[in-house]
């Protein structure tokens, strides 16, 4: 069997070594998952990063389809995600186990909190996230997630997070020495394009150590049409997805598109031969308007 080509993707470092690749590809519910897609990303256009959710509902395909593609599970970047309905210290550990069991693997390389609002009643929004971050620390411990992180939380959940865990134990591990009752050993996944920039919480994460992850780079296609983007792309002789693709990873975020279109993702892929200038940086920087195509946390206390 030929060997699968590799992406030519930068990673970034976590703050316990592990690298993650800047480049990913993401899964999503609604028909947002196609197997003949994912093995092909994996064989055909060497993506190694898959962004995957409970929620998504396709965790045994998605497992079927990496078996499929004949890499060694060392050499992809797995990250999952767990669902609020699953919050809670004794039912997050056992979501991930039964998501790991799922996709028929041992760990997660990154298993994030989803969002910020618990659908657990009886107790606060802050009280159920700091159980749950709890659960997701011992899972980082027991070496079944070997990064932990949060999705589509906003400053003031960070910080209720550090206040919250700031008297728990400091946890070392062989190699790691991360303090994990804080929150400086994270990732931190939020809508990002051109339309929606959320700078304020971009650099409280780069103060704190947190990695800044953006799903939606396209604006669920939105962007695609914008007359500044159909400029640069013409005049780089890309697509207006590939320039926002590009944008993003400029800025040092790491990017995960969605798409179950062969073509599509080909295409997503071809982002590391060309660089915007400095003035399509700042042209691109200025269509930020503050829309959500997703959700918005905004409100979430």
């Amino acid at each position: 069997m030929a060997l699968a080509p590799v992406l030519s993707c930068p990673t970034v470092p976590l703050s316990n070594g592990l690298q993650i690749p800047m480049f990913g590809l993401g899964t999503s519910h609604d028909g947002g998952y196609s197997h003949d897609a994912i093995v092909y990303a994996l064989t055909e256009c060497g993506v190694r990063h898959i962004d995957t959710a409970k929620h998504y509902g396709c965790e045994e395909r998605l497992g079927k389809a990496i078996r499929e593609s004949g890499l060694a599970r060392s050499d992809l970047w797995l990250t999952n995600k767990l669902w609020p309905e699953d919050y809670g210290y004794k039912a997050a550990k056992k979501a991930c186990l039964d998501s790991c069991s799922r996709m028929g693997v041992e760990c997660f390389d990154l298993y994030l909190m989803h969002w910020p609002e618990s659908l657990k009643p009886g107790r606060s929004n802050r009280e159920t996230r700091a159980e749950t971050w709890r659960a997701l620390e011992e899972l980082y411990k027991e070496g079944v997630c070997r990064a932990i992180g949060v999705s589509n939380f906003m400053v003031h959940h960070l910080e209720q997070l550090k206040e919250d865990c700031s008297q728990m134990p400091h946890i070392n591990q062989r190699r790691f020495t991360t303090l994990l009752c804080g929150i400086h050993d994270m990732t931190h996944q939020v809508e990002y394009h051109p339309f929606q920039q959320p700078n304020h919480l971009m650099e409280y994460c780069r103060q704190e150590g947190i990695v800044f992850e953006g799903y939606s780079p396209l604006a669920k296609g939105q962007v695609l049409s914008d007359p500044t983007v159909l400029r640069i792309a013409e005049k780089h002789r890309r697509t207006p997805a590939q320039i926002c693709i590009r944008w993003s990873i400029q800025n040092g975020v790491v990017t995960i598109p969605k798409s179950i279109k062969r073509k599509r993702i080909q295409e997503n892929c071809q982002v590391f031969g060309f660089q915007l200038e400095e003035g399509d940086m700042a042209a691109l920087g200025r269509l930020h308007d503050g829309r959500h195509v997703t959700w918005d946390p905004t409100n979430v206390e």
